[in-house]
């Protein structure tokens, strides 16, 4: 059966300041809205997810947590993964690689540069620099989680959030 990564980069957060350490940093407004339109993207797409997974950080769960709650999946089954938030695109692949195989679609949200970095790796696709809160669908064809690695998917779609205000939410 085909697997489906979803890989979802933070939406707007607040900016880094001396007060705050970058871990702790929350969504803005904006990024909240941003969030509840790719959770609503998703459900109006008849994509569900079987499990997600987050970087610790404040603003990857709470984006991850906005979309799950759009999806109406158990909040409380979001699974925080520490090293997402340092570990570099490695750590990412690792837990991609740890997925479960009853797992068919499975939403990362992390940061940038790596997660983008983590998209063309896997697919060999132009992906760029993915802007706040953009989605990256990545299919895999008769593949385990185990063995996804380079140029083993195929970029279905790059949803950003610019790409859902021009559509009623």
């Amino acid at each position: 059966m085909p697997k489906t990564l979803l890989l979802l980069r933070h939406a707007k957060a607040e900016d880094q300041s001396q007060m705050f350490k970058d871990f702790d940093r929350e969504l803005t407004s904006r990024g909240i809205m941003d969030a509840a339109r790719m959770g609503h993207y998703l459900k109006t797409q008849g994509i569900a997810v079987d499990a997600i997974k987050t970087s610790g950080a404040a603003r990857t769960y709470q984006t991850a947590k906005i979309v799950a709650e759009q999806l109406k999946f158990e909040v409380d089954n979001i699974e925080s993964v520490d090293k997402i938030y340092s570990g570099g695109p490695q750590a990412y692949l690792a837990t991609i690689n740890a997925t479960p195989n009853a797992v068919n679609t499975l939403l990362l949200s992390g940061h940038n540069p790596d997660i983008s970095y983590l998209a063309e790796y896997l697919t060999n696709a132009d992906v760029g620099s993915m802007q706040k809160c953009s989605m990256a669908i990545i299919v895999f064809d008769d593949q385990s989680w185990a063995e996804i690695s380079g140029k083993t998917g195929k970029l279905d779609k790059l949803v950003t959030p610019d790409d859902l205000k021009q559509s009623p939410a």
